[in-house]
């Protein structure tokens, strides 16, 4: 399973607003869409959004890359508004798992 996670610095007092549109869920099936697991961590200054699936890198350009997705596209613009310049990718750089049980 591959993971990729997209990081945003957040305007001054955005962390409320994000928090409610954070609550309305994501804007597509992730099922549907073919990830594994998602994942959106929130603090005062940041948003990180996780996706873990065998194929996210080319889910995630598929999904931004769909120009009639009304629900992504007001999803997106409704965050324009709190995010402070262009949003980051990262990937994993380090991951420790717990060994099965016996």
């Amino acid at each position: 399973m591959r993971q990729v996670a997209i990081i945003a610095r957040l305007k001054k007092g955005a962390e409320p607003r994000a928090a409610e549109l954070l609550e309305k869920g994501p804007p597509f099936d992730p099922v549907e869409r073919g990830f594994e697991r998602h994942a959106v961590y929130l603090s005062a200054t940041d948003v990180v959004f996780v996706f873990e699936g065998p194929e996210v890198d080319s889910i995630l350009d598929e999904l931004v890359g769909e120009p009639f997705s009304l629900l992504l596209s007001i999803a997106l613009d409704e965050w324009r508004s709190l995010v402070d310049g262009p949003p980051r990718i990262a990937r994993p750089a380090y991951a420790w798992e717990a060994p099965a049980g016996p």
